[in-house]
């Protein structure tokens, strides 16, 4: 039954599973073909709920470029080749990840809880958006270790806000090359109206591959809002715990003078591999923690895109990650600003 839910996430992801809207450009993609930049943060102190203070996801920061609609010749040929016919967009962003154990006042750590450790990937991609279906492939190439600057910018921005530095980050995972593969599938279903405003879901699948981390991932999101066919869903940074999870991307296009939505969903992951938590692939004397490889999460926000600028806030929930971890779920919020031009 795995083996079959993971080949068929693996079909879908790769567009080889029948979608009767898939040949169509997306509702005012052509009309709206600027190109996007992205700033997105995640923290674990940045939360509607009583947030946390360094531990696990500690933080993740993103900046993100998304070309206007069929600009780019080489993300027009891979789009085409994959995909078909539909609108295709390159994508590029530089990310950052960092992750700290539960109690980060003792040095050394504690070798059971879940190690420092610090990702920094660039990452190039296509966005291939047909009427109701959004996939993305990427790309990313980077450091996972010491040389993703994990301990300066963290203790870095402690000491700005006269907060302690966190004091184990020389027992972190030692460097390694980054590589990861991410592919996933987003459809975007209707649902009618309700009390006069729009509906939908979208469900979605995901695989990333590579030394960073190995998963398969299946969710779904359910919204309400106008203007829902501006966009498929909040984004995420790939480096960070949700990785490819209810991803849907920097792009947008304007269909109504303001669009805004809140939604809601859920995600499954299967982990067979995590340098935050299993350490470095090739080094057996790396800070490691025991892996917990059925991972979850909800996530739940809001928002607005008006003028070519699109903000939105999202609440995310994560199961245990580690054996070790905290009882219960460990949340963190998500803000991020696009601009058009």
């Amino acid at each position: 039954m795995m083996r079959l839910a993971f080949s068929a996430a693996l079909l879908a992801i790769l567009g080889v599973a029948p979608a009767a809207w898939a040949q169509q450009a997306p509702p005012g993609a052509e009309s709206d073909a600027g190109s996007i930049v992205t700033l997105q943060a995640e923290n674990d102190a940045v939360s509607t709920l009583k947030g946390t203070s360094d531990q696990y996801y500690t933080s993740g920061l993103r900046l993100g470029y998304v070309s206007g609609v069929n600009e780019n010749s080489l993300a027009n040929d891979i789009s085409a080749a994959i995909w078909g016919a539909g609108a295709s967009r390159l994508s590029i962003d530089l990310s950052q990840a960092i992750y700290t154990p539960r109690n980060t006042q003792i040095s050394p750590p504690n070798p059971a809880d879940r190690p420092y450790a610090g990702v920094l990937l660039a990452s190039f991609g296509v966005v291939h958006d047909t009427a109701n279906t959004r996939d993305q492939l990427a790309l990313g190439l980077g450091v996972a270790g010491p040389s993703a600057l994990g301990r300066q910018v963290q203790n870095g921005s402690h000491s700005l806000i006269s907060d302690p530095d966190n004091k184990g980050w020389h027992y972190q995972v030692p460097d390694q090359p980054a590589i990861s593969v991410a592919a996933s599938r987003i459809w975007r279903l209707p649902l009618g109206d309700v009390f006069g405003l729009q509906t939908d879901a979208l469900p979605s699948a995901g695989a990333t591959l590579g030394d960073v981390r190995i998963a398969l991932q299946a969710g779904g999101l359910l919204r309400i809002g106008e203007g829902l066919d501006s966009d498929f869903g909040p984004t995420r940074i790939a480096a960070g715990p949700a990785g490819a999870a209810l991803n849907g991307g920097d792009a947008f296009v304007t269909v109504a003078p303001l669009s805004w939505s809140f939604f809601a969903g859920v995600d499954g992951q299967a982990v067979a591999y995590d340098y935050a938590i299993d350490g470095a692939a090739f080094r057996t004397n790396s800070p490691r923690a025991h892996r917990i490889w059925d991972q979850g999460g909800m996530i739940a926000g809001a928002s607005v895109l008006w003028h070519g600028v699109r903000i939105t806030y999202t609440q995310d929930w994560r199961t245990q990650e580690t054996a070790h971890a905290k009882a219960g779920l460990f949340n963190f919020g998500s803000l991020s600003a696009a601009v058009r031009f």
